[in-house]
């Protein structure tokens, strides 16, 4: 196949940066509570040695609060005040891929996983990664007799060092399969509400021998950015409300020499509904497709029929080429978009032949017989400066 590649990406766009990212702020929170991190060096904004210095360390990620709409909604803020900087999200700038490199301190390279929904060769299957079940619908992994953690084989972060963690998370998720394979030696608590959360933060902090590493995650910003869109007044009141319980329960750890950070997995963009392409409209592109797109609506990935690389290319660049950059899957892994280092062993498998990049807001669905869709007018997993910088709010309580 002729190579449209690298200098064919979406522009604006963000690549990853792998020394500058979510990836090396693990590596910096786990070499400083005295553990040993991967191959990717720590963050030169909060250093090992800053980490190390604390009785505790507070991590709360707050699904989907990019840096740029912390910066335009967050005015007079406690956490826009505590902003150190910023980083990049991982590639796909997405949940299922940047909340496994926070639970494992790896880049998608390592840990595999890269999109909502992926191929599982293993499996003969795709799934909707986070609540692992086949994308058709049915049963759970874990309720097909799957053990998750031992097929996925990541170990947990809170394995990786020598203290006691805490992992606080939405009731809900709290005993998924892909949650519980990712607790490892961790106590879990989980909550109900905003008020909940800070509460089972605050009550980790309090313990008198209680844990060293507290990991709280929160996804409502998330839930709310999808339906309304990211700037709008909802997710605007949502911050605010987040906020306050986020300065009252800075105020009850006074003085209990913890180190407290608050991150995002990711960023969003709006997208209006005339930039929503759907694959079906194409047949012709769809049938150069041995499986339905998988991955990201802004990051998808296409597995080509043997032979068809060729038409799909002609046929993409005549029809979608001014929304969509194609970019062969295997450069952009060779490029490091992933990650570094040695790859999984089932990447390439799960990144298909092509990675379709999409340009200029748009989106891209390919839906299954009988799926229901889901209007969202907030969309992740692209490379925009929206979607890929996440903040880096530091306080010492």
């Amino acid at each position: 196949m002729t190579s449209l590649l690298l200098h064919r990406l979406p522009d604006p766009s963000i690549a990853p940066d792998y020394s500058n990212s979510i990836v090396n702020l693990m590596a910096s929170l786990i070499e400083g509570l005295g553990g040993e991190s991967a191959d990717y060096p720590p963050l030169a904004m909060l250093p090992a040695s800053e980490v190390a210095r604390y009785r505790r360390v507070v991590l709360m990620v707050v699904d989907g609060l990019g840096d740029l709409q912390l910066q335009g909604l967050g005015g007079g803020s406690r956490l826009l005040e505590a902003r150190r900087g910023r980083m990049t999200s991982v590639f796909p700038s997405t949940t299922a891929s940047a909340v496994t490199s926070f639970l494992t301190g790896l880049a998608p390279q390592q840990h595999g996983l890269t999109g909502w929904h992926m191929y599982f060769r293993e499996l003969g299957a795709v799934l909707a990664v986070l609540p692992g079940r086949p994308r058709y619908g049915g049963v759970s992994l874990g309720q097909a007799g799957i053990k998750v953690g031992p097929w996925l084989g990541h170990t947990p972060v809170f394995n990786r060092i020598p203290h006691q963690s805490l992992m606080v998370t939405p009731e809900e998720i709290a005993r998924s399969d892909f949650n519980l394979a990712h607790l490892g030696l961790a106590e879990l608590s989980p909550f109900g509400s905003l008020q909940g959360f800070f509460e089972a933060m605050a009550r980790g902090v309090e313990e008198p021998f209680g844990p060293r590493l507290i990991f709280g995650y929160w996804s409502e910003w998330d839930h709310l950015a999808h339906l309304h869109g990211s700037m709008g007044p909802k997710v605007r009141e949502h911050l605010t409300q987040w906020d306050q319980g986020f300065q009252g329960f800075l105020e009850r750890i006074g003085g209990s020499d913890t180190l407290v950070v608050v991150t995002a997995d990711h960023g969003f963009i709006d997208t209006p509904p005339d930039r929503s392409i759907h694959l079906g409209d194409y047949p012709d592109i769809e049938s150069c497709l041995v499986l339905p797109l998988t991955g990201e609506p802004r990051v998808a990935y296409a597995h080509l029929r043997s032979g068809a690389a060729f038409r799909f290319e002609s046929l993409m660049e005549e029809q979608l080429g001014h929304a969509v950059a194609m970019v062969r899957s295997e450069e952009l892994l060779e490029a490091g978009w992933f990650g570094h280092g040695r790859p999984h062993p089932r990447l390439k498998d799960r990144i298909g032949d092509v990675v379709l990049m999409m340009r200029d807001h748009y989106i891209i669905r390919d839906g299954l017989y009988g799926e229901r869709q889901h209007p969202l007018r907030g969309v992740h997993g692209g490379t925009t400066p929206q979607e890929m910088w996440v903040p880096l709010a530091v306080v010492e309580a």
